[in-house]
Order: structure tokens, then sequence, then C-alpha cells
């Protein structure tokens, strides 16, 4: 009778695998032919033309900086703060309600409220003006303040992203038991020590989730940069948007698509070799 039945599990997860099939690897596959064709036939002419694109250079580059300058930051942050909620009581849910806020907003809508920040008649030259500190209106987000946009692009990441890396980080120190903390203070162990030695290495996993998953979506900056920086700091989804809607050119966008999806996976494989996560301290 068990035997007759082998085929129930395989029936339930169907609906997923076929939603899978349909909305990832159907277009994954799309998406590799029409980098990899021109005509209907093999050719990488695509490529040829995303690395001669006259912004790829610069893409490249402020994706790859945007990334080492977020990235790190965030998770630095999300650690202080998790550690910070950890010893926290009373008002706990309301603190981590309030920290994650910006996970409710869009790229696009975070983007627009640093726009009305940074914008030349925004809130912080109002306010910079009204004490005195300046004298006119300053242009932070102009093409001839090429860092005073990078960083400020980097502080819109930071403070949109965060959120879901201190959400992870937050479940991994909700695993790390209570007796380690407590026995490394009887043995006279400071707060570095105690957390360099013991609540580093158990939250492992979840730490090496959250640099995974920032970092690919690091590589996926746009609506931010867009909404901020409009063309002016090119990157690389926002080079596969141009050629897709402004040159009509679909294979330089997939190639570009499939670029960020190699360096992706480049990455994630360099964060499960580097942090390495002991199979018994997964839950």
């Amino acid at each position: 009778m068990q035997n007759n039945r082998s085929w129930i599990p395989y029936l339930l997860i169907a609906p997923s695998v076929v939603f899978l099939a349909l909305l990832f690897l159907v277009p994954l596959v799309q998406t590799l032919w029409l980098a990899i064709s021109e005509g209907g036939v093999p050719s990488l002419a695509n490529f040829k033309t995303m690395t001669g694109d006259l912004n790829f250079s610069a893409a490249v580059r402020n994706t790859f900086l945007l990334t080492l300058a977020v990235v790190p930051i965030q998770v630095m942050m999300a650690l202080a703060m998790g550690t910070m909620v950890a010893k926290i009581g009373a008002g706990r849910e309301t603190i981590l309600w309030i920290w994650t806020i910006p996970l409710g907003i869009s790229d696009l809508a975070a983007g627009l409220v640093w726009l009305s920040i940074l914008q030349n008649s925004g809130y912080l030259n109002s306010l910079l003006f009204s004490l005195g500190i300046i004298k006119q209106q300053a242009s932070w987000l102009s093409y001839q303040t090429p860092i005073a946009l990078f960083i400020a692009i980097a502080i819109a990441e930071i403070w949109r992203g965060t959120a879901i890396v201190m959400i992870i980080i937050v479940a991994g120190l909700n695993q790390v038991p209570k007796e380690f903390r407590e026995a490394a203070e009887i043995f006279g162990a400071g707060p570095w020590t105690r957390f360099f030695r013991i609540t580093l290495p158990l939250i492992k996993p979840a730490l090496q989730s959250a640099l995974i998953l920032r970092t690919v979506l690091a590589f996926e900056v746009f609506a931010v940069v867009y909404a901020l920086g409009g063309t002016n700091l090119p990157v690389l989804v926002g080079e596969a948007y141009n050629w897709q809607n402004q040159n009509q050119n679909y294979g330089v966008a997939a190639a570009y698509a499939v670029l960020i999806m190699v360096i992706s996976l480049a990455a994630t494989l360099v964060y499960l070799k580097v942090v390495k996560v002991d199979p018994e301290r997964l839950p």
C-alpha cells in the first residue's frame, strides 16, 4: 500500500517545479540564447558590442565600487544593531519594526525619498542655508560632482538595504545558546572576546546567507542610482536597461544580464569558500 503512494510527494511538489520552470528556467534559457546568438545563429557579437560600449568600463567600476562600499558597512551595522536588539528586553519588537521600515519601501521610492533630501532645492540644502552654513544651493547629484553623487547613492543604498541584513543576523543570533555566553562570562571572557570567539563563529550560517544575498542585490542596483543620478553614474543594470529600452537591442541587454549573473555566481562561490560553515552548526 505504501509503495502505491510513493508518487504522492512528487505530485505535491509538482506545482512548485512547474512554477519555477515557467518563471525562472524558461526566461533564463531565453536570455542566454539572446546573449550568445545573432540572427538566430550562435555568435559573440553581443558581448563584443557590450565590451565596446562607451559606458561599459565605468559601469563595471561603479557597480563593484558601490558593492565594496555598501556591503561591508551594511554587515557591520547589522551586526551592531542585532547585538543591541539581543540585549534589549522591553520594546524589542518596536525597535525592530522601526528599523525594518525601509523594507516596506520600494527601491525607486527610496531613491525618490533621498532625491527630495539631496536635490538642489531639497531638505538638506534648505537646512544648511537656513543655518548659514552655505550661501547658495549646493549641487550634490550633478555629473560635475561624481564623488558626492557616489556617496549619496551609497548612503541611500545603506539606508535601504541594511534592514534585510539585520533580520538575517538577528535570526542567527537567536540560534546562539545562552549557556555559551554565560559560561564565557563565568570564565572571565570580555564582551569582545565573547563576540569574536563565540557569537561570530556560531552565526556564520546567517552571516554567509546575508553576505550572499546582499552582494547579489548590490550587483543588481539600479532604481536608487537612476532616481538620484540618472545616467550620470553608469551601473551594469542601468546599461542593460538602456540597451533594451532606448536602443531596442535585446541581445546586448541580455549580454549585460548574463554578465551580472556570472559576477553574482562568482561572488557566491567566493563567500561559500571564504565564510566556511561547519555542517554540525547548521540548524
